[in-house]
C-alpha cells in the first residue's frame, strides 16, 4: 500500500507522527506522505515539523514523505500557497477538492489542477468532464479515496477519469487509526468505484511513480 493523503495530530488527525508511521507499517504501507490540513498561517509550521519524521526511515522499511493538504483557501491564492510549500521543501502538495460533504469554494478544483505544484486532486466530488481533461493534460492525479462520506462521488470520479485516462491514485485521507486500510481494502475501493481490475492496478502504479518522482526531488 502506498497512501498519499494523511493527517496526524498537526492538524486534525488523532496520532503523532510516529504512531502514525507505525501503524502504516503494521498495515502494510510501504510509502506514507503526511499532509496536514494547511493554509498560510501553518504550513510552514506543518512541514518543518513533519520532515523530522524521516528520521524514522532509518529503522523501519517505509518511505516517509512531508507534505500539505491545502484546505479551503481561496481559489485564486491555491497556486501561490503551492509554490510556497514546494520552495520549503515539501515532498507532495495535495489540495482538497470540492467534495460535496463540505463547503468547498468552486473552483477550487480547476486552481489546483492548473498549478504545477499541486501534485493530488483529492475527492474532487462532481468534477467535470473538462476539468478531468484538464487534469490529465497537466498530469495532477486525481483521487479516490477510501475516508466515509468524500467517498460518495468515487464511482463519479472513476467514470471520467477512465474515459479520458487521467491518473487516478487511492489514498485513505486517514484522520485517526481505524482509516488505515490494507493495498487488499484499497483494490476493494478502486473496483467498488466502478474500475476494472487493470485500471485499480494503473492507480497502483501512479502511486508508486509518483513516490519515485518525489524521492528524486530529495
Amino acid at each position: 500500500m502506498i497512501d498519499l493523503h494523511t493527517h496526524t495530530l498537526f492538524s486534525d488527525g488523532e496520532l503523532i507522527p510516529a504512531e502514525h508511521i507505525r501503524r502504516a507499517v503494521m498495515h502494510g504501507c510501504r510509502a506514507i506522505a503526511m499532509t496536514d490540513h494547511a493554509d498560510f498561517t501553518n504550513f510552514e509550521y506543518i512541514l518543518t515539523s513533519l520532515q523530522k519524521a524521516k528520521i524514522i526511515e532509518e529503522e523501519w522499511e517505509i518511505d516517509i514523505f512531508a507534505g500539505i493538504e491545502i484546505t479551503h483557501v481561496p481559489p485564486g491564492q491555491i497556486d501561490k500557497l503551492a509554490k510556497r510549500a514546494k520552495e520549503i521543501g515539501a515532498d507532495v502538495v495535495v489540495v482538497h477538492g470540492e467534495t460535496p460533504v463540505e463547503p468547498v469554494a468552486a473552483g477550487t478544483n480547476r486552481a489546483a489542477i492548473e498549478s504545477e505544484y499541486v501534485d493530488i486532486l483529492a475527492h474532487p466530488g462532481f468534477i467535470t468532464l473538462e476539468e478531468t481533461e484538464l487534469a490529465k493534460a497537466t498530469n495532477t492525479c486525481l483521487e479516490i479515496t477510501a475516508r466515509g462520506g468524500h467517498n460518495r462521488t468515487n464511482g463519479h470520479v472513476a467514470k471520467l477519469a477512465t474515459e479520458v485516462s487521467a491518473k487516478l491514485v487511492c489514498n485513505t485521507d486517514t484522520h485517526r487509526p481505524g482509516d488505515m486500510i490494507t493495498k487488499e481494502t484499497a483494490y476493494d475501493v478502486l473496483m467498488g468505484a466502478g474500475l476494472s481490475k487493470e485500471h485499480a492496478d494503473r492507480a497502483f502504479k501512479n502511486s508508486e511513480e509518483l513516490v519515485e518522482k518525489m524521492k528524486k526531488r530529495q
